[in-house]
Order: structure tokens, then C-alpha cells, then sequence
């Protein structure tokens, strides 16, 4: 079920290669197509324009084109499809006037090209265009089930309960210096640490020492204060994440308002950016905290799932669900890296980790409350196999 996808747009498409790829594999199969092969090519208004005035000599640009292997429905059983042409340029202009992201519209689009690729044509009758429209309805209501139920992304284990266990008791163990080195060997691919002012869980010693002895990716969340910038610049993780940091809470309490404390915020990322040190911002699925995040110059943002984790109803469950989701595309349409965490566990992880816009989920603990009934070996690994199932 090969989806090959390529682009002449002169920079980076805005829409997740990702997102895209596992649209066409999902479409595919919804279609029974699991062993159709379909090329997907991303161009300018200019080029589909010229493409749309060689082959229906039609003087315009227009959103999607679809060029069959064979004429008719008789392709159905032939493996070679043929080829998308979607311009990303009408797509943007098209989710705009719907106020939908440009990957929801050109999920759509893809759609419509696909069924002209399996025979329907809308240009030849009224009642074929209606049929294909209800199709092209019907498909599109399947494919965001079938992403509400799941690209590969990386998973990033947090280890900060280990010290929580260690500090209960004022003692040297457990480590987690040590715990970490076991989350990578079990396939962790980066590890998490929140360094607080109140330094109730992780110390200095901690992440001086993880810095040192992490292999893959250090990323140590923090707030916004003096004291803990003037460490992260000392230190260089590869990636800081700016958090919400409350003395009385008993974990990370909901995103950070960057819209709030802009200024803040942007200088201490101007900090850390002439340090090369990355930053994300941990904020809720809002699109007004996703532009300020822009603004001020953040490279990633890490979108808060715990209410779609808490969530109760299957209701509820899907429609925090949908916020992350069009956050996730939003944010990476205005050029932001994304990832997320907060409250994923066993149950919950799945879904999220199929969102081709995410790269990386940060987790913690669920897997350690998890390893304490299974080892932190087999809890990580676990964990790893429903990321990138």
C-alpha cells in the first residue's frame, strides 16, 4: 500500500508529509484498495494552473487534479492508481474561508482526487456528482474515526517520579540517573526532567548528571525564572520546555498562558537561543496561545492532553480529542514543531501517537506506575510498542 508523496513547492509544504502519507494509507484501505499504489504531488497555483490549461484546457488554477493509470471504473483491480496534484496555495485560501486547518482541507481534497482515481466523475452527471459527494462525505467521517483510533513519533520517558520515591524517604535511591539509562535501553527516545524551584523531586546533581550520561535527548521542563534559566544555560539540555510552575500544585496544572507573559517569555527564549538551546512551550490546545508561541519565538510547542486523558464520557473523550488534533495542525502550519504530553497512559496514548502532525510524546507516570508491577524495562517497552504501533 505504498503512498509515495512529493513536492515542488520552492520551500516546505505547510502540511505534515506524515499526516499526509497515513491519509492516503488509511483512504486506501477504506476504499479496499490496500494493495493500490498512489502518488501524491504537492505544487503551486501557477503549476496546477499550467497543468489544469495542458490537460482540460481549462485557463485557471483549481485545488486538485487526479490523472488515472487506466480510464473507468475497470481500474478498481489494478494496482497502479495514478497520480494527486493538489495546490497547497487554493487548499490554504479554501481552509480559510472554511475555517478549518489546510491539512483537514486538503485530507478533503485528496479524498476527491482519489474517487476520480476509482472511476466516479462528478462532470458527467447530477446524480453522479451528488453520489460522489455523499461518498466523498462518508469517507472523510471515516478517516477522522479511524485517526481518532490510532507515523511514527518518538516517545520521551519522564523520570521525575523516580525522584519523587527517592525524596519521600531523604535517601540515595531509587536513581534516576539510573532509571533513565534503563528507559533508553528499553527504547525510550529522549528523557524528561522537571527541574522546580522547590527541587521537591529532581536536584542539581540530577540533571548535571543526566547531562552527562543521557544518549539520546535530555529535555528538562522548567519555569521561567532567573535561577532555573541561569542553570539550563549553564547546563545546555537539548531542548528546555517552558512550563507553569505553582508551589501548591501536585503536578503541572494545565498550559502555560504565553498570551500573559509574552514579554517574559520572549526574553527568555531570546536567552536561550543565542545559548542553541531549543525551546518548547507547554501550552493547552488553543489557537490563540499556539500564535502567540510564534510570536514570541518558540521552535516547538507541547500540546497538554490531560483533559482529553481525564476525560469521562466517549463524548467528551472525542471531542478533547479534536482540539488536540486541530491544534497539532494548526501549530504546524504556523511553522512549530509539535509534541504533547500530560496525563497519557496505557489507554489513552494510542490515538494521539497517530496524529502525523505530533513528533514526540513525553510521558511519565503511567509508566512508572506501571513498573512498579512490571519493571521499568517492560513497562518502557510497552509503552514504546502502542507509540509506534
Amino acid at each position: 500500500m505504498p503512498v509515495l508523496i512529493s513536492s515542488e513547492l520552492t520551500g516546505p509544504p505547510p502540511v505534515s508529509i506524515d499526516y499526509l502519507r497515513a491519509c492516503g494509507e488509511r483512504l486506501l484501505r477504506l476504499c479496499g484498495r490496500e494493495k493500490g499504489e498512489l502518488s501524491i504531488l504537492l505544487v503551486s497555483d501557477s503549476r496546477i494552473a499550467e497543468l489544469n490549461s495542458r490537460y482540460r484546457k481549462k485557463q485557471k488554477p483549481t485545488n486538485v487534479l487526479a490523472f488515472a493509470m487506466q480510464e473507468g471504473p475497470e481500474t478498481q483491480d489494478y494496482d497502479l492508481l495514478g497520480d494527486i496534484v493538489i495546490s497547497v496555495e487554493t487548499a490554504a485560501r479554501e481552509a480559510r474561508l472554511e475555517n478549518i486547518s489546510i491539512h483537514r482541507r486538503i485530507a478533503a481534497l485528496l479524498i476527491h482526487g482519489l474517487l476520480h482515481l476509482l472511476g466516479l466523475d462528478h462532470e458527467k452527471s447530477d446524480e453522479e456528482a451528488a453520489a460522489m459527494k455523499s461518498k466523498e462525505e462518508i469517507l472523510l467521517e471515516k478517516l477522522i474515526i479511524e485517526q481518532r483510533r490510532g507515523g511514527m513519533v518518538k516517545l520521551a520517558v519522564n523520570v521525575d517520579h523516580v525522584a519523587t520515591l527517592r525524596e519521600a524517604r531523604g535517601i540515595n535511591e531509587p536513581d534516576p540517573v539510573q532509571a533513565a539509562a534503563i528507559c533508553e535501553l528499553a527504547g525510550a527516545q529522549g528523557i524528561v526532567v522537571h527541574l522546580r524551584e522547590d527541587r521537591r523531586h529532581i536536584q542539581d546533581r540530577d540533571v548535571r548528571l543526566l547531562r552527562q550520561t543521557v544518549k539520546t535527548k535530555l529535555n528538562l521542563e522548567m519555569g521561567a525564572t532567573e535561577e532555573i534559566i541561569g542553570i539550563a544555560l549553564d547546563l545546555k539540555p537539548d531542548m528546555v520546555t517552558f512550563v507553569p510552575e505553582k508551589r501548591k500544585e501536585l503536578t503541572t496544572e494545565g498550559g502555560l498562558n504565553v498570551i500573559r507573559q509574552k514579554k517574559k517569555i520572549k526574553k527568555a527564549i531570546s536567552k536561550m537561543t543565542k545559548a542553541d538551546i531549543p525551546v518548547s512551550l507547554f501550552i493547552d490546545p488553543d489557537s490563540g496561545q499556539i500564535k502567540a508561541s510564534k510570536e514570541v519565538g518558540a521552535t516547538f510547542v507541547e500540546i497538554h492532553t490531560g483533559t482529553y486523558c481525564d476525560a469521562v464520557t466517549e463524548v467528551e473523550r472525542d471531542r478533547e480529542f479534536d482540539l488536540i488534533a486541530s491544534a497539532a495542525e494548526e501549530a504546524f502550519e504556523a511553522g512549530l514543531r509539535v509534541n504533547a504530553g500530560h496525563g497519557l497512559n496505557y489507554l489513552t496514548t494510542q490515538r494521539v501517537a497517530q496524529l502525523g502532525t505530533i513528533e514526540e510524546l513525553s510521558i511519565g507516570h503511567a509508566i512508572m506506575a506501571r513498573a512498579i508491577l512490571v519493571g521499568l524495562d517492560q513497562a518502557v517497552r510497552e509503552m514504546a510498542a502502542l507509540v509506534q504501533l
